[in-house]
């Protein structure tokens, strides 16, 4: 294939890969049909939509795509078993994971025990000292204390700890990969159960324990009784199914959508306190969640206290939540500087060990287990590889993996864990955690890097730039960037449109902070059109567009809205760059 404006090697060192031929065939078809903008036409196309689909598509609707919740094995008694604690006032626990799905998870439950003027106890593991999961301790404590105990975002692997909690009944609502057998618990309501059939596999555990809570206000219709409003809680679902990586396609496209007008209401005090702290001068958007709100909340858990984030967005006290979103806040600066040393260090050893291996991997001592994750999907991000981070105290390794599209990880880890080459491991396809000693570091990284060649891991290239076709700037227009919204919302699994324009003249451009380039272009017929290119300085492409000499660029990025000051105004968020020729 031709590389897009034939551009074979840009100045990120990428090739450009356009629309192929069947793509354009697919938006030539929609265009006519829908008379939709062609830059839409081209972004359903991508996504396989047909001219009869698009308007179902632009428009989905949450009770056409939300699934019956007694498709899980376990959910009807799982939901039963909620109520019956509700109804004869039992002491109720939850166990939550300390990041952002757990605490949403969590956070669901609470909300929806106050509608019915109940408490729950919460706990959160601490990341450091007790890892990740129940642990005997823990959950023994909390048995002697309640007669219910849910567990969300874990226990699926967690035989031991749950039989430890005994004289209580435990649930478990979980979206991690499943084992052989399950634990001995009243009911373990998980997606990628070994016995289930993988087609709710995408949702993370805050749908998860969502859809309980469906069923559960079906259980109470059914008792002549009535429950809360639960799509006043699909901001708690939306937060957690983007900061989990979740794939935004099916149901959790529309959770998140509905999700986001739920939080645009401003009515979550919690969440309020965490956008006001955050400077979010907008309605948050998916990327919002992913990469603005959703880090503050897993800051508690990474680098601070543990059930910050929990607590967080759970409150409903407005002093306690502006108190502790200026907490995360703090934690979140102290995080990205120690994210940034450990980022430096382990790619320093990943670049000497070579980064074209099915495998990328890097180990340090000290390097704080709360980072790991964010590195290893930096280093994914850098190699289109999967990898793995793992940060040493004395003879015992934490880790935590990121994986690309197609390649399992989850179930790799898994295996490794079952073979005897690591102490504890597990995830899911995109993501695992896992932990081991020196001894068993090398040959644990050697087998994983062989399960994954399996998969294909060591074939890919360097990530290729992918674009939906081309724009002049004049057709850059806030309408059209509001009907590129409705294909929405954009992450995993679901890329947002990324265009090129070709053959442009650089008539702005500015350094903005240490790595930033703020910068204007035009193409002489009409007004320049704003970008921002983040971290163009950490490579070449700053340095080259800010000395550009009057030479003409083929740029390409996303476009979005910039407000600032009350004003809004379309920008290009550059992602790339390359010389034009001829």
């Amino acid at each position: 294939m031709t590389a897009f404006l034939n551009v074979e090697r840009s100045l990120t060192g990428r090739r450009w890969i356009g629309p192929g031929l069947a793509v354009e065939r697919q938006a030539d078809l929609l265009e006519q049909a829908t008379a939709l903008p062609r830059a839409l036409a081209q972004v359903l196309a991508r996504r396989g939509v047909e001219a009869a689909e698009a308007q179902a598509f632009l428009e989905p609707k949450l009770r056409d795509l939300l699934p019956d919740p007694r498709q899980m094995r376990d959910m009807d008694k799982a939901a039963a078993r909620l109520l019956r604690a509700l109804k004869a006032g039992e002491r109720i626990a939850i166990f939550a994971d300390y990041d952002v799905d757990g605490g949403s998870s969590a956070a669901l439950l609470i909300a929806w025990l106050r509608h019915f003027g109940r408490q729950a106890t919460l706990y959160v593991p601490d990341r450091i000292d007790e890892g990740y999961g129940p642990n005997e301790p823990a959950m023994a404590a909390l048995a002697r204390d309640h007669d219910l105990i849910l567990c969300v975002d874990c226990g699926t692997l967690s035989h031991g700890p749950i039989a430890a909690a005994r004289g209580a009944d435990v649930v478990v609502l979980d979206h991690h990969l499943g084992g052989e057998t399950l634990p001995d618990a009243v009911a373990v309501v998980n997606p990628n159960r070994q016995d289930e059939d993988g087609a709710l596999g995408h949702l993370c555990a805050a749908a998860v324990v969502f859809l309980c809570l469906v069923e559960a206000g079906r259980q109470l219709r059914e008792a002549g009784e009535r429950g809360p409003d639960l799509m006043a809680l699909l901001d708690l679902v939306a937060l957690a199914t983007v900061a989990d990586v979740a794939p935004l396609t099916g149901v959790n496209r529309a959770l998140v959508r509905q999700g986001l007008k739920v939080m645009a209401g401003r009515q979550r005090t919690g969440l309020v306190a965490l956008c006001d702290a955050a400077r979010l001068d907008c309605a948050p958007a998916a990327y919002h969640l992913g990469y603005v709100l959703g880090p503050r909340v897993n800051a508690g858990g990474r680098i601070g206290k543990a059930d910050l984030g929990a607590r967080l967005l759970s409150t409903d006290n407005a002093a306690e939540a502006r108190a502790m979103a200026d907490r995360l806040e703090e934690l979140n600066a102290d995080r990205r500087e120690i994210e940034a040393a450990v980022r430096a260090a382990a790619l320093a050893q990943a670049e000497e060990r070579g980064l074209d291996a099915p495998l990328v991997w890097a180990a340090g001592e000290g390097w704080h287990p709360g980072v790991v994750g964010i590195v290893a999907s930096r280093l994914k991000e850098l190699t289109n590889r999967p990898a793995i981070v793992i940060g040493f105290d004395g003879d015992e390794g934490k880790g935590s993996g990121r994986s690309v599209a197609g390649v399992d990880l989850g179930v790799s880890i898994q295996k490794l864990a079952a073979e005897g080459h690591l102490t504890k491991g597990g995830g899911h396809r995109m993501a695992a955690g896992l932990s081991l000693t020196r001894a068993q570091l090398a040959p644990a990284m050697e087998r994983l890097s062989e399960l994954l060649a399996r998969q294909g891991a060591g074939d890919a290239g360097p990530a290729d730039l992918r674009c939906d076709g081309a724009l002049m700037p004049g057709a850059a227009t806030a309408e059209l960037v509001t009907r590129l919204e409705d294909a929405g919302p954009y992450g995993a699994s679901a890329p947002a449109p990324r265009f090129a324009f070709p053959d442009m003249a650089i008539r702005f451009a500015k350094r903005a902070g240490e790595s930033h380039l703020r910068l204007s272009f035009s193409d002489g017929l009409t007004p320049p059109l704003d970008a921002i290119a983040f971290g163009a300085f950490d490579g070449p492409l700053g340095q080259t567009l800010l000395d550009h000499g009057g030479a003409r660029f083929h740029l390409a990025g996303k476009l979005d809205i910039n407000t600032w000051g009350g004003r809004q105004k379309v920008q290009l968020r550059l992602d790339d760059a390359a010389r034009a020729t001829g």
